[in-house]
């Protein structure tokens, strides 16, 4: 034990080089999307949250430039894909894509960047200042992540640990991602507490058992089934059109892309057939007249219920919406009473426009048509489908778990419709799965997935993956799902707000306490001398 304290110690003294340091640093980001779907390797991201604080310890002047930096090469190496969105896929030139590809990366850097920054107004023990504080803080921080300016949680270290063999996604049902967020990051502080060439037995003991009993509880959990079976099942049929995004809006692909979505439908003897987002490329009053009568009437020979993706004009029509319409009782004679899901939580720059005078003369630029939707409204009711009760979300929508409890504890059975061809063959499409797996873990149900070009999968209420299509291909995912009822905690707690209230509490009490100790309890020399 004492050789490999002292070879720590060693090592520690070459990192702190500023020639070491910086690249170590660069190394440690760079590794985080392998922790990630699809590689889902969840124990790497404790140990390189670990490396970042034990990083920042060796070079404490620079820790708040060192997680901005970190966060920088995080973000860019996670989403990478972006510059396939605006340049290969929207035309936009390398000119302005590349430096737009960073702009979000380097917003987003400022989170971790201001944890940093207030642990450092902590006056605390290492101990509490590292074990306690900074996990508070961190996701605090994500959590404003998630939130501010319509928010991007995407890659907090919560979604890092939901896969099949991560104990610590069992604290997802308990109080959503964030609480997993809070797990993994106790578990990088304590990891560096533990291995502390410098720190006392006790402490080192200590740090290793907190991290046995998070594992511990949050294997418990994630093995308690919170809710329950309604007894019904169901086949489900989930397309997957293969439409290049270059070639979606184009009016000479219209018929072509219909019919391989009405062949799709008609191969399906599914209960529940459900399209991708945006399947059918024209909106819905737009349509020739008898189409979706065509669908409904092939779906309903077949026995099937079927959900179908489409734009469509707001009731007013002044604006258009990206709808899910329910075809499963169609009436041709009623064309306008058509029940529908209209995506609420929109993409900001993907589907509405922040300071168009500034932004618009870069939409000019890309091959982006119906960039400015109206959103829908929140806790839209479930869709009626064979013997199910769905709760549909699209795209983006999924990575907001808050803003699904209300329908979902409607619902039975959850979906998702999605069209990732914007991102071509990346990581974005399974990085977008992953947080499937963390809705279907948060509120106890199926999630199934139907997408453009992948991941188009079904989910067990345990996050697992138990179906899943060959990406970027034509083809039709089927499978059965159960029927859920019942309430996660998550659910039951209303969202994240309890916890991280808890969490804001708590942070401002030990800061309280930090300074209390300090200036009250042991005042300054020089304050004593006054």
């Amino acid at each position: 034990m004492q050789m490999f304290m002292n070879l720590i110690r060693k090592l520690e003294s070459i990192w702190q080089k500023p020639l070491y340091y910086w690249p170590l640093l660069a190394v440690v980001a760079a590794a985080t999307p392998l922790a990630f779907a699809p590689y889902y390797h969840f124990w790497l991201m404790p140990l390189l949250f670990g490396a970042l604080i034990r990083l920042t310890e060796l070079r404490p002047q620079h820790a708040v430039k060192s997680a901005y930096l970190f966060g920088l090469i995080t973000y860019a190496a996670q989403f990478y894909w972006i510059h396939t969105a605006l340049h290969t896929v929207s035309g936009l030139p390398n000119l302005y894509a590349v430096p737009l590809t960073f702009l979000l990366p380097a917003f987003l850097a400022l989170y971790p960047a201001a944890a940093f920054w207030l642990l450092k107004k902590f006056n605390l023990p290492r101990a509490w200042r590292i074990g306690v504080a900074l996990p508070l803080l961190w996701t605090l921080a994500e959590f404003a992540r998630e939130r501010l300016l319509t928010g991007f949680g995407w890659g907090a270290l919560g979604y890092s640990q939901i896969a099949d063999h991560s104990p610590l996604a069992g604290f997802a049902p308990l109080g959503g991602i964030h609480l997993v967020t809070l797990a993994a990051a106790c578990a990088g502080a304590w990891l560096v507490l533990a291995v502390d060439a410098s720190g006392r037995l006790k402490q080192r003991a200590a740090a290793l058992g907190g991290i046995v009993l998070l594992a511990a509880v949050g294997f418990a959990a994630k093995n308690i089934d919170f809710t329950r079976p309604d007894g019904s099942t169901a086949t489900v049929a989930l397309a997957q059109g293969n439409i290049a995004q270059t070639l979606k809006w184009v009016p000479e692909q219209f018929l072509p892309t219909v019919e391989r979505y009405y062949a799709q439908v008609a191969g399906s003897r599914a209960d529940i057939v459900i399209l991708p987002e945006t399947a059918i490329p024209l909106m819905r009053q737009d349509l020739p007249q008898g189409l979706l009568a065509q669908f409904a009437r092939r779906a309903e020979a077949n026995g099937s219920a079927l959900a179908v993706g489409i734009g469509q004009y707001t009731s007013d029509g002044l604006g258009y919406e990206n709808a899910v319409i329910n075809l499963s009782h169609y009436r041709e004679e009623a064309p306008g009473h058509i029940p529908y899901y209209a995506k609420n939580h929109l993409v900001p720059f993907g589907e509405y426009k922040p300071l168009p005078w500034l932004t618009e003369p870069l939409y000019q630029m890309m091959n982006m048509p119906l960039a400015d939707f109206k959103r829908g409204g929140n806790a839209q009711a479930p869709f009626q489908m064979a013997n199910q009760k769905v709760a549909f979300n699209i795209c983006y929508e999924d990575g907001f778990g808050d803003e699904l409890i209300a329908s979902a504890g409607q619902s039975t059975l959850l979906a998702n419709a999605s069209n990732m061809a914007w991102y071509g063959k990346s990581n974005a499409m399974f990085q977008h799965l992953q947080q499937s797996q963390a809705r279907a873990l948060e509120l106890g149900r199926y999630m199934v997935r139907a997408t453009n070009t992948g991941a188009t999968a079904i989910v067990d209420p345990k996050g697992r993956i138990v179906a899943q299509a060959v990406p970027d291909t034509a083809t039709v995912l089927e499978g059965r799902i159960k029927g859920y009822v019942g309430e996660t905690p998550y659910m039951k707690l209303g969202g994240s707000w309890p916890l991280v209230i808890l969490l804001g509490v708590s942070a401002a009490g030990l800061f309280v306490w930090g300074n209390y100790h300090r200036y009250v309890a042991s005042p300054p020399v020089s304050d004593i001398r006054q």
